[in-house]
């Protein structure tokens, strides 16, 4: 069984964090993973911005951001990582998309446990990030049992 702590800091009922937790339970499932512990972050723009100019150099919000604890050589625990997702730009994003917020959480959600899992789209090959497509539309199947909501 692995370990999901969702914690909200929006606080605004946008979406429900025991929902969030299902999801990455099961997105976890659908990659194989068991037995790790992942923390999931619900945030508004301006925290997630705070985090994306101090953690990767660049000074706008972004809708999700993965911090893994898995790098590197040999294994570092059980931590797999955090995914922190700014609610506010993914109902934006839904809004503009024409899709439920909740639906845009879990495609952000599956995207972040994704790149914890090993799999990345930014300055790798084109094999890679369409490895990372795969398996994004793979969990993101599994967990939505083949509907979008």
């Amino acid at each position: 069984m692995n370990l999901i702590d969702v914690i909200d800091e929006v606080g605004r009922n946008l979406v429900e964090a025991d929902q969030v937790g299902r999801w990455a339970q099961e997105a976890l499932a659908a990659l194989g993973k068991e037995g790790v512990e992942l923390c999931v972050v619900l945030v508004g723009d301006e925290r997630i911005r705070e985090l994306n100019r101090d953690y990767l150099g660049r000074d706008r919000p972004t809708n999700v951001i993965s911090f893994p604890q898995q790098e590197g050589e040999g294994p570092a625990g059980n931590h797999l990582g955090d995914v922190v997702i700014s609610v506010e730009r993914a109902a934006e994003e839904a809004r503009d998309a024409h899709m439920s917020t909740n639906e845009r959480i879990r495609q952000l959600l599956v995207h972040g446990i994704c790149h914890l899992a090993g799999f990345n789209h930014e300055d790798v090959t084109e094999e890679e990030a369409l490895a990372m497509e795969e398996a994004e539309r793979m969990v993101l199947h599994a967990i939505s049992g083949g509907k979008n909501e």
